[in-house]
């Protein structure tokens, strides 16, 4: 798989490492065990469109988001940490 750096172009995905899903809220500190149970241990599995962060750890070594098809792996939308997530649509 390539992915394209924000800063350094499209590179082998073995330069970079996955931060998991993006764009989640933290619960507040005084939130109730589950809550924190939920928010650390239980993440959504989807078939098609997830948003992820990457790290190019073998480049930059910045962080970005990126909107892939988890069925195809096609790279959607690449996108700055604090940008909102790109509109798309669910099919690759």
């Amino acid at each position: 798989m390539q992915l394209r750096c924000p800063w350094c172009g499209a590179r082998d995905e073995s330069e970079f490492v996955c931060g998991g899903t993006t764009h989640i809220s933290r619960p507040e500190l005084s939130a109730s065990d589950a809550a924190w149970g939920e928010y650390l241990f239980f993440r959504d599995n989807p078939r098609g469109v997830h948003l992820e962060r990457w790290r190019h750890v073998y480049g930059c070594g910045c962080w970005f988001n990126i909107a892939r098809h988890t069925v195809t792996h096609e790279v959607l939308a690449v996108y700055g940490i604090s940008e909102p997530p790109p509109a798309l649509s669910e099919a690759p």
